[in-house]
């Protein structure tokens, strides 16, 4: 027996706002209730014993170790600068006064 019927799905379409025509509700009907069957299976396999998971592999990280290399020095960091004051790069004040 099927769980879902015509009604449920023009209810359906009620509650989300949605005009159905006939034919999109004939054509729903089948859908949702392969989607319904389809997660039915699913809970019958899913037992306490097995673990959920959330990917198929185990995952680990493949990030590098985060070390300190080689830094640069002040007149290396500003000499493609515009323009620099003070061991800083200026730049034009973009809130209408100086800070």
């Amino acid at each position: 027996m099927s769980e879902i019927t015509p009604d449920l799905v023009r209810h359906l379409g009620v509650l989300a706002r949605i005009q159905l025509s006939d034919g999109e509700v004939e054509r729903l009907t089948g859908q949702l209730d392969a989607i319904v069957d389809n997660i039915a299976k699913v809970s019958e396999v899913a037992t306490p014993d097995v673990p959920a998971t959330s990917h198929p592999i185990p995952l680990e990280n493949v990030f590098r170790s985060d070390v300190p290399g080689d830094l640069l020095t002040l007149a290396q960091v500003l000499q493609n600068a515009p323009d620099s004051a003070d061991g800083r790069f200026r730049v034009t004040a973009i809130l209408g006064e100086e800070q």
